[in-house]
């Protein structure tokens, strides 16, 4: 019973800037981030909304606030945020079914999310805009 195991010394400091996280943990960290925009900008979109459909005049002042270059921007990365968002949720209820949690099919749907994400953005923004 004296069998002795050596152990790597720990780091005293956790360096964020080293740490490389894979794929998966990245689609995983913009799910969540993504989640907390569309919350936290709940309220701006559904003053839009309002502006839209109140009256005449208020449609016009939408379509000036709508017309700023920014809030064309910040629509279109709601528009990101929802569609990865979207994607990133079907990915995870289909591992929460047991279906491709092995590494390569892990990393494989991880990459379809990124990239359906970013095409749909593209796609309907250039639409949109």
């Amino acid at each position: 019973m004296s069998e002795t195991t050596t152990f790597k010394p720990r780091p005293k400091y956790l360096n964020v800037v080293q740490i490389r996280l894979p794929l998966p943990g990245i689609v995983s960290i913009f799910h969540r981030v993504s989640g907390a925009g569309l919350f936290l900008l709940l309220p701006f979109l559904i003053w839009l909304l309002d502006l839209s459909l109140t009256s005449e005049s208020s449609f016009v002042q939408f379509k000036a606030v709508i017309g700023h270059p920014l809030v064309k921007l910040l629509l279109l990365g709601l528009l990101w945020a929802y569609l990865h968002h979207f994607c990133a949720g079907i990915r995870f209820l289909l591992l929460d079914v047991h279906k491709g949690l092995d590494l390569p099919c892990a990393r494989r749907s991880a990459r379809i999310v990124l990239i359906v994400s970013l095409a749909l953005t593209a796609i309907i923004g250039v639409k949109l805009w």
